[in-house]
């Protein structure tokens, strides 16, 4: 008996996923970033006369200049949770020495040519040490220019110093940000990941092979 190939249901294959980050982590991290840009938009309404129209966003000049530090106490705590789960994941390691000699493969997306990659690259673990440094020194100097409670512990001289290290600080750590969900939106599926928690096993093979090989072997890394 002749098989009719040509009307023959096409085959599904169901597509595997595999779990990246716990709810946890997940709404940690959506805490750290909401608050971020509740700082960037304040700071930036108190930077500048020409930006002052961001004021209205948290009802005017007065309450901006209020909520301001305190949202940077919100954003070291949620950071600091964040670091406490991730900072061993994100050491440096050869491979990602070598993933940085090999920085046109990725822009290309020739990423079969690179070394095999555990959880993350040498580029998020950039973002990542470079948010904590700069998220550390913008709180250190945001103490300092905190004129409510502190502004009678040091000289005006060292007021200023402040302002502007943490006015530089704050730009450095927008672009970084910038570049990070710029890379998010890039490799795609990598959304996903802190929106439903898992990823595609064809994603994870491709970016991160490393890691989907232990992930189905059931090994853990420390921190994981």
């Amino acid at each position: 008996m002749a098989i009719d190939i040509e009307h023959q249901p096409p085959v599904v294959r169901a597509r595997t996923f595999v779990d990246r980050y716990s709810a946890f982590a997940r709404v940690n991290h959506w805490i750290t970033a909401i608050t971020f840009s509740l700082l960037t938009l304040s700071g930036l309404a108190l930077f500048h006369p020409s930006l002052y129209f961001l004021t209205a966003l948290f009802g005017g000049g007065a309450l901006t200049r209020a909520i301001h530090p305190w949202l940077g106490v919100i954003l070291l705590i949620s950071f600091f949770g964040m670091f406490l789960q991730f900072w061993r994941m994100n050491l440096w390691n050869r491979d990602d020495t070598q993933w940085m000699k090999q920085i046109g493969d990725v822009v290309k997306g020739d990423e079969e040519r690179l070394p095999e990659l555990d959880k993350y690259n040498a580029g998020q673990k950039g973002v990542f040490w470079g948010q904590a440094l700069m998220i550390l020194v913008l709180f250190t100097t945001g103490l300092v220019i905190w004129d409510q409670y502190f502004g009678g512990y040091v000289t005006i001289e060292t007021n200023r110093l402040a302002a502007l290290i943490h006015a530089v600080m704050a730009f450095f750590a927008i672009m970084l940000i910038i570049v990070h969900i710029y890379a998010g939106i890039w490799v795609r599926g990598s959304v996903a990941s802190m929106t439903r928690g898992k990823v595609t096993g064809g994603w994870a093979w491709r970016h991160h092979r490393k890691w989907l090989r232990r992930t189905v072997k059931g090994e853990r890394a420390p921190g994981e």
